[in-house]
């Protein structure tokens, strides 16, 4: 494991070079020089979205919402667009946008510094972590210790090498003997195919999905099946504290809109499908229509409230990485999440 003083240097430059970069952006602008394509209606009070990635099914619920006039009914004026090459959360941390997406996981370097991301998550986009670890069907990498002695393509993250190394080992596997290659695969069921690699992290409900609409077989095993506490929150969405302080009234506005068009898409997936491919025409739209249908049971799993982060799963991740010395400061019990503006 790098030590901590190590990786508080790195993310502090990080970050410093994030929000530079934010200062650059000419006001107004919110990003879209860096070839995001932004999608508006409405005529209120305006609110600006960045998403983690390119327009997919963990976003259909604001396309839905943005569609059937949901933005427009609360007052305001919905722009989502794509994010800027250093991601949602510097963008929305410098005041650009209002709301980001990111995830428990990968913004816990931002909440672990001296002065934190101003930023806090206010929803959850899916209930559980529904990432795992994909393989060719039949060659032993249908549970973590199999992954030994095989080769896994790695973005080289410390918490992800962590959780990989917990779970291998967990199961009775030797994690030094699993072979790791850098991940710059971006289709994961063409590299299974072509033997670029024997495992791969995924997101089931685009990656697992994919590989299954293409033919190809194969095992998955899900990182929460072997240990609880990696049942943490991806993605979630966030919100710039000055706003949320400012103009709370908003924010609730927002997320009640929001979660009307997640409570849609849980109800009618081959609609919601339909209307996240009008908006984004260039995405597959076989791959849309399964990947809702298989998500509709993810939105809002073993709750009846959209959007609820559970303040024991988060706290419980934190500690974790604080425990394996993956953060260099310990992030406070309850800190960097609210559900205080999710529609009572």
């Amino acid at each position: 494991m790098k030590n901590r003083k190590f990786l508080a240097g790195i993310l502090a430059g990080c970050l410093a070079l994030s929000l530079a970069a934010c200062g650059n952006t000419p006001d107004g602008d919110g990003g879209k020089n860096d070839g995001g394509k932004g999608t508006a209606a409405g005529d209120g009070e305006k609110i600006t979205v960045v998403l983690d990635w390119t327009p997919n099914t963990n976003h259909t619920g604001m396309y839905v919402a943005l569609e059937k006039g949901y933005y427009k009914e609360a007052g305001l004026e919905v722009e989502i667009m794509q994010p800027p090459e250093d991601g949602a959360s510097a963008l929305v941390a410098a005041g650009k946008a209002e709301f980001g997406i990111n995830a428990q996981d990968t913004i816990a370097p931002a909440f672990a510094m001296e002065q934190p991301l101003p930023v806090t998550a206010v929803a959850a986009l899916i209930q559980h972590n529904t990432s795992g670890i994909i393989s060719r069907k039949g060659e032993g990498i249908d549970h973590p210790g199999g992954l030994a002695g095989k080769t896994y393509a790695t973005w080289d993250n410390p918490v992800e090498q962590a959780m990989i190394e917990n779970v291998v080992n967990g199961d009775g596997g030797d994690y030094g003997k699993v072979n790791l290659i850098p991940n710059n695969i971006t289709d994961e069921a063409a590299a299974l195919e072509m033997n670029q690699t024997d495992a791969i992290w995924v997101f089931y409900g685009w990656g697992g999905i994919s590989a299954k609409l293409r033919g190809v077989e194969t095992d998955f095993f899900n990182f929460v099946d072997y240990n609880k506490t990696f049942d943490y929150y991806t993605p979630v969405l966030i919100a710039n504290n000055d706003f949320l302080a400012e103009r709370p009234e908003a924010a609730k506005a927002f997320l009640a809109a929001t979660a009307r068009g997640y409570e849609d898409a849980v109800k009618d997936p081959e609609e919601a499908a339909k209307i996240l491919c009008t908006a984004d025409p260039s995405l597959d739209k076989e791959l849309v229509s399964e990947s809702q249908k298989w998500l509709a049971d993810q939105y809002m799993a073993d709750t009846e409230q959209w959007g609820y982060i559970d303040p024991a799963r988060w706290n419980g991740f934190y500690q974790w990485l604080w425990e394996n010395q993956l953060i260099s400061v310990e992030i406070p019990e309850n800190f960097g999440f609210s559900n205080d503006y999710l529609a009572k």
